[in-house]
Order: C-alpha cells, then sequence, then structure tokens
C-alpha cells in the first residue's frame, strides 16, 4: 500500500473545516486591516532563499529541498515566503504604487527537518508583508493584526489558562549589530567550546543565531551572553521605545525578551513571536519582524523597508483544537431522506431550494428509512427531512431534529424558516 510521504498528511475532513475556519477568520482580518492576497509560486531559483534568508542558517543550509532543473538551473521548494513575495515586489515595480503596500498569503511550504507535533515537511503559512515604509507605527499595527487573527480564531492571551503569550525583542541594525557581535564573539570563545554542535558552528559563521538555539543544555550558557539591548544605536532604540508604546496604547501585552531573534538574516529592528501554552515544549505558533535591507540584498536599487509574519496554520488549528473541545460535531444542516419514485423526482428541487438558501443538504441514495436515519445520525446532521407519498400527496414535509428526537410536518413555505431558526 503507498502511503504519503513522512513528514507530510492528509487533511480530512471534520479537521478540514477547523483549517477553512481559521483561514476564513485570517481573511476577514487582512480584510479590514487593507491587505490584498498575493500567490506566488511554490519552487524559485534556489539564489534567492541562498541571499534572502542567509546562507549560514539551518534553512539553507539543512532543510531545504533542492534539485537541478533541465536547463541547469537550482530550483529550491519554498521553505518560507517573506523572500518570494519580495522578489515578486522587485520584479513587478510594486515600488511605483504609492503607499505601503500590504500583501497577505495562504500556502504551503516545504523544509526537511524531522517531523514532530505541528511541525512537517509540507507545512502551511499564514502570512503578510507590509512594505515601503521603516515606520514603528507600522510594526505595531502589525503585531495587532496577529493578536486579532488568533483573538478571531477563539484562542485568548495569557494571563487566561493556555493562553497566547506575545514576546518583543530588537536585533538593532547594520550600524549597532557590528558591536553587538563583537561582544558576541568575545563571549562565545570561551563559551561555545560546552556547547551543542551548532552553537560552536554558529559561533564562527553567524554568533546571531546561538541565541535562536533550542537546546535545553545551552540554554544556561545562553542567558549569560550580552544582550543586544544594550548596544541598540540611538535610532533603534527610540524605534523600539515607540512600537512598545503604541503596543500598551491599544492594551496589547506583551514581553521584552533579549535573547528573542528570528531565524532568518533578513530580520532587523523589531522581531516578534507568539506561543501557545496548548502546545507544549515547542510552543511558538507564529513569528515575524522587520526586514529593511532585503530588497537591496536581491538587487533592488530601490530600498523597500518592509515588516512582516508568517503563522504556522498546522500549530495554530492544534491550538484552535485544544481550546475547542466542544466543537460542533454536526457537518451537514439537513439528511434528505426521499422514499419512492415520486419523492426522488422532488428530492433534487427541493435540496437544490435549500441550498440556494445558504442550507447544507446530504441526499440519501437509500430507500429504507431506518438506515437513512442511521447515516444521518453518524453525519451529525441537524435534521432528517423525510419525504415520502403521504407527505408529497398531503404537500407536507417531515422534518425530524436528530438531537431531540422531535419530529414536526411543515409546508414547504416553513420549511426553510425553521431549519434557519435552529441552525
Amino acid at each position: 500500500m503507498i502511503k504519503a510521504i513522512k513528514g507530510t498528511r492528509d487533511i480530512l475532513p471534520p479537521a478540514s473545516a477547523v483549517w477553512n475556519r481559521v483561514e476564513a477568520v485570517a481573511r476577514e482580518v487582512f480584510r479590514t486591516f487593507n491587505y490584498h492576497e498575493i500567490r506566488t509560486p511554490i519552487f524559485e531559483e534556489t539564489s534567492l532563499f541562498a541571499r534572502g534568508v542567509g546562507e549560514d542558517t539551518d534553512i539553507v543550509g539543512k532543510e531545504m529541498y533542492t534539485w537541478e532543473d533541465r536547463d541547469g538551473t537550482s530550483i529550491t521548494l519554498r521553505p518560507e515566503n517573506t523572500a518570494s513575495v519580495m522578489r515578486a515586489y522587485i520584479e513587478h515595480r510594486l515600488d511605483q504604487i504609492p503607499g505601503v503596500k500590504k500583501f497577505y498569503y495562504i500556502g504551503p511550504m516545504f523544509r526537511r527537518e524531522r517531523p514532530q507535533k505541528g511541525r512537517y515537511r509540507q507545512f502551511f503559512q499564514i502570512g503578510a508583508e507590509a512594505i515601503g515604509s521603516d515606520s514603528p507605527i507600522v510594526d505595531a499595527e502589525v503585531i495587532e493584526m496577529v493578536v486579532e487573527i488568533l483573538k478571531g480564531c477563539g484562542l485568548k492571551p495569557v494571563p487566561e489558562k493556555d493562553g497566547f503569550h506575545l514576546i518583543i525583542n530588537s536585533v538593532g541594525c547594520p550600524k549597532c549589530r557590528p558591536e553587538f557581535m563583537n561582544a558576541l564573539r568575545e563571549k562565545l570563545a570561551t563559551l561555545a567550546p560546552q556547547m551543542c554542535a551548532d552553537c560552536q558552528r554558529r559561533a564562527v559563521t553567524n554568533p546571531l543565531r546561538v541565541l535562536d538555539c533550542k537546546v535545553p543544555e545551552d540554554q544556561v550558557h545562553i542567558d549569560t551572553l550580552p544582550s543586544i539591548l544594550d548596544h541598540l544605536c540611538e535610532e533603534c532604540h527610540g524605534h523600539f521605545k515607540i512600537v512598545q508604546s503604541h503596543l500598551h496604547g491599544r492594551g496589547i501585552a506583551y514581553e521584552v525578551r533579549p535573547r528573542l531573534v528570528r531565524g532568518l538574516d533578513y530580520y532587523m529592528r523589531t522581531t516578534f513571536e507568539i506561543t501557545h501554552g496548548a502546545l507544549g515544549a515547542q510552543n511558538s505558533v507564529l513569528g515575524g519582524g522587520r526586514y529593511d535591507g532585503l530588497a537591496e540584498s536581491l538587487d533592488s536599487k530601490v530600498p523597500a523597508p518592509g515588516i512582516g509574519f508568517s503563522i504556522g496554520e498546522d500549530r495554530l488549528v492544534l491550538s484552535v483544537e485544544a481550546m475547542s473541545a466542544s466543537e460542533e460535531s454536526n457537518t451537514v444542516d439537513v439528511y434528505l431522506a426521499p422514499m419512492g419514485d415520486a419523492a426522488d423526482a422532488l428530492a433534487g428541487t427541493l435540496a437544490a431550494e435549500l441550498r440556494s438558501a445558504g442550507i447544507s443538504v446530504e441526499r440519501s441514495v437509500d430507500r429504507k428509512l431506518k438506515r437513512a436515519l442511521e447515516v444521518a445520525n453518524k453525519m451529525g446532521a441537524r435534521f432528517a427531512l423525510i419525504l415520502g407519498d403521504n407527505e408529497i400527496a398531503a404537500g407536507t414535509y417531515l422534518l425530524k431534529d436528530m438531537a431531540a428526537g422531535e419530529q414536526e410536518s411543515l409546508t414547504r413555505d416553513q420549511l426553510i424558516a425553521r431549519i434557519r431558526k435552529n441552525s
């Protein structure tokens, strides 16, 4: 038997309904913040991610799905989408359009990492990018939008039990970060030999990545490393203070965590992450930050400061499911059970009428009433609509409430109003 490849999975009903609801919430929040959908290819030239994400990141060095095309071009399945959005922004000269360009995307990404709870090799992200402004006000609004998406999905912020927790930091800019990097290298010269193999390598190639280490035994060493907040230049310090001020003004709780860095090289200044208690040890739901130098690294002649985020949709769905144990089991409003040839002929037009009124209908092809009702019950149908010769002759419809076990005869005019009232 052929099975799904390791690190991938099928999303089946009724779980797919939760995915649809999460995406619907996200799309509505994006609409209210005036973000518009962008759809980029799922594969790009490898150099886009090598230059945009960073040669020394684990994503580029270990996790990308890369192959050589027939013309010799190196192609990679997208491991993330910010670089792709920026590539599209540059290629299509979107900088010529006035104002901040606001994009969102929903789709699959690919990384060959060790599968674990909520993490897959084909995974899904809901993300957004605001390109064209370096204002800290935009940073605060992007974070506010993320919070609204989570709240719209039914999650609650701390201090609620298993609430989501917003963590923010500033990772400085090319002006002030070198001083911090020198201090970091100096400290790591003595600490790195006591840390994991990845940290020993990163201490040489990209010391900032050491702060992103998730190995528990290394945390005691990481806690002794210098703080980026002690090395921010005046502009970065002021930028970060304004972000915090706007978050405070909007009533958004947060924690400043100086060790927070993102795993991609293009981030600068504001970075943020949201964790959720229902996910256990690997509890990050989303992350994001500012990437003011990304466009220039991709050969843009016009600066394009931006900030964005990506939600791990797989993990967000896990959080939503964990917080909504009372998820409705109903998958269909009406299970239509016609009994006989005349009823079959009428059932088609009746089903079409109900569906046009926004009522979901599943039509039985089994003429045995007992069996039809058993199927309706297993499907979680709210109502069973029984249509037989007697009902046709009387011009009425027998509607059974599957939860209450009660049934009543209704005219066609009464039918839709009754179903809507209890749906």
